[in-house]
């Protein structure tokens, strides 16, 4: 039998679940507080954590992570008796196997640990049947778990929030986690994708226009923020749109009217703005390519989603859930194999998650069965067409490691032979977090 750790600082009801668990043969190592657990879980994996959320200075979610870090595959049951939406949905996010709220009866305890223990113990590779939305995020590694935090935080507010991150980590499905668990989860949420707006054009898009405001303009036209009234606008690449305009966002931003195209006056619209771009922002300040105030207004919260190499400890989840996905949407029964994880965890991911789905459709739709061979098939092939579409900053930062590599890391060396200055090179570094 497993041995478990239990945090639990009420000492009978501690030593109430520890009795239970022994008699059932179960090894138990007992502590009161987070600090003990914490340290307990530098020195030893358990497969199995049981641990009050709210236990003194530090919480559960804390032992959550430490554990996840230790071992991805550790179960992790919180207890509470005064459960939130936030710690629910961060429990959740950060990958915690079960949530029970006290007080609870032993059976339901048990019944937990039994469950955890089938789990770790059955060796299928296959997603699991449950499917989930296509705005849920996936992922236990430490920066997700960061990001669930910040979004449970500034979800409930109408805080303007900032993504960045490489084009395919998901921030549009961040924006969409942020609407979801808002109080304007009952009304629009409109996507806007800036860099693919005429710049001319833009300001029509956004705002509406009269009719008569220019050529074409047959009719008086709602724009995105009216149709968005009461919801949210989530404006993607806004790294890309004109310097003109920036002012007239800024504006709407402060007062929160609009005035379309033509219009005699402005009008109030109540919607929520959220950004987005895989653009670095303070770079393009700097440039004067992007206002100051702009960007102080945009970033209230900020959060920076992390490339796909960054947190390879989520990559066998997501493949699960898109196997389970395309095997449904496709009517296959394609099975995943341990050398496949273990072959899609090796690989660099340029193109973050949405390259990962692309090459785990393919797979679905063309292999019997998804293992090393296949998946090396599968991105020699995706890749060998997908490399020429490569972004600006895409290329510079493969350029940037690829000569960091020939140089051994000597930051100098490889700022001379890019030729760039040392501190252009760290802030480039900083950008791409190496």
């Amino acid at each position: 039998m497993p041995k478990l750790l239990l945090v639990e600082d009420d000492p009978a009801l501690q030593l109430t679940i520890q009795t239970a668990l022994e008699e059932k043969g179960y090894a138990v190592d007992a502590v009161f507080t987070t600090g003990e657990a914490l340290d307990r879980l530098t020195q030893e994996a358990f497969p199995i954590v049981i641990s009050d959320i709210y236990v003194d200075e530090r919480t559960g979610l804390d032992v959550l992570d430490a554990a996840k870090r230790k071992d991805p595959r550790c179960a992790v049951i919180l207890m509470t008796g005064r459960g939130t939406v936030e710690t629910v949905m961060a429990a959740t996010r950060g990958g915690a196997f079960d949530y029970i709220a006290k007080p609870f009866d032993l059976d339901v305890m048990l019944d937990a640990v039994e469950r955890a223990i089938a789990v770790r113990s059955d060796d299928e590779t296959e997603a699991e049947e449950e499917d989930l939305p296509e705005t849920e995020m996936i992922g236990v590694s430490p920066a997700m778990v960061e990001i669930y935090k910040t979004v449970s935080h500034v979800a409930p507010t109408d805080a303007t929030v900032i993504i960045e991150g490489e084009t395919g980590t998901g921030k549009e499905l961040v924006a969409r986690m942020i609407h979801r668990f808002s109080s304007r989860s009952h009304h629009p949420f409109v996507p806007v994708d800036c860099a693919s707006i005429a710049p001319s054009l833009l300001e029509s898009e956004l705002f509406g226009a009269m009719r008569g405001a220019f050529t074409g303009a047959d009719r008086d036209r709602a724009g995105v923020f009216e149709a968005a009234h009461r919801g949210t606008v989530f404006l993607d690449e806004i790294g890309d749109i004109e310097f003109n305009f920036q002012l007239k966002l800024l504006r709407f931003l402060q007062e929160r009217e609009i005035r379309p195209v033509g219009a005699p006056r402005s009008k109030e619209v109540d919607v929520r703005v959220l950004a987005a771009t895989n653009r670095d922002l303070q770079s393009l300040v700097d440039d004067g390519k992007f206002r100051e105030d702009l960007w102080f207004r945009l970033n209230v919260v900020r959060i920076v989603m992390p490339p796909l190499h960054e947190r390879r400890v989520d990559i066998p989840l997501l493949a699960r859930f898109f196997v389970n996905k395309y095997n449904g949407r496709y009517n296959r029964d394609v099975k995943l194999m341990d050398s496949g994880v273990k072959a899609l965890q090796d690989h660099t991911w340029p193109g973050n998650v949405r390259q990962l789905q692309h090459v785990i459709e393919r797979l679905v739709i063309l292999a019997d069965r998804i293992d090393s061979a296949s998946v090396r098939e599968a991105l020699t092939a995706m890749e060998s067409r997908e490399r020429p579409v490569d972004t600006l900053a895409e290329a510079e930062e493969d350029q940037i490691r690829r000569v960091l590599a020939a140089t051994g890391g000597n930051k100098s060396r490889a700022a001379q032979i890019l030729g760039i200055e040392r501190k252009t090179l760290y802030r480039k570094l900083e950008r791409m977090k190496l």
